[in-house]
């Protein structure tokens, strides 16, 4: 036929091309004498997570002590409950098979604000990363995600994405964490966008609209009826 399908966020190429925004963090933290102690960002593809942790991943493998979480909704929690499978990346089911953690391409996410965090895979490199233990994927659910958000807002003043706000959440949670704990600690997040065309959102939380979405054992049940067709990948590790 004369159809063509390009996708985006979850290939290699895409990981390798955002990972200029890493080497951007790391040689801006160098000039202020710094090195990450956590490195964040949020998950739905992988793109914008990779692009940021990627390059630190390389220092972990190379020695370097560095916690680095991607931060996905619980209401999309690819890495965090979605199996390692082999999976189309879209939900037409276009493309080549591709090794990754995913819910099933049949998958309908909840309807939570955060819509470029509503993937129902997760890149094949992020994927293999967990696998490695080199990453630790968190979940964040969506009224937390907007408590962090306005939390932001009224300190910074920038009012940020959905999507940030997952990562905003996890920052949140580590100061705490490092607080208690009595400890300096230098956090790296990516700010991956603002919030000003999601304003009808926030009114949302504001008036106690918005809720928090978790993944049901029954959905659990239909991404696992809809990967069952296909060959399961072997899991390699290289270390």
């Amino acid at each position: 036929g004369q159809t063509r399908y390009a996708l985006g966020s979850v290939l290699n190429h895409v990981m390798l091309h955002q990972t200029i925004i890493g080497l951007e963090a790391k040689k801006q933290m160098e000039k202020i004498g710094e090195y990450p102690d956590i490195v964040i960002g949020c998950a739905g593809g992988g793109s914008n997570f990779a692009g940021l942790a990627f390059p630190f991943v390389h220092d972990k493998i190379n020695g370097k002590q560095v916690a680095i979480y991607p931060v996905e909704p619980t209401a999309c929690p690819t890495l965090t409950r979605a199996p390692f499978a082999y999976d189309h990346g879209d939900c037409a089911g276009y493309t080549p098979l591709l090794a990754m953690h995913s819910l099933g391409h049949t998958f309908v996410p909840a309807p939570i604000h955060a819509g470029g965090l509503r993937y129902h895979g997760m890149a094949p490199t992020v994927s293999q990363l967990a696998a490695e233990g080199l990453i630790e994927a968190k979940a964040v659910n969506q009224l937390a995600a907007y408590q962090a958000g306005v939390l932001m807002a009224r300190t910074e003043g920038i009012v940020p994405a959905p999507e940030t706000n997952h990562a905003l959440a996890c920052v949140v949670d580590e100061a705490k964490k490092a607080k208690e704990e009595g400890k300096a600690k230098v956090i790296l997040f990516n700010f991956s966008g603002h919030g000003l065309i999601d304003l009808v959102a926030y009114d949302k939380y504001f008036a106690g609209q918005l809720q928090d979405y978790v993944l049901s054992e029954e959905e659990e049940c239909k991404f696992e009826e809809c990967l069952k067709a296909y060959p399961k990948p072997q899991l390699l590790k290289s270390r």
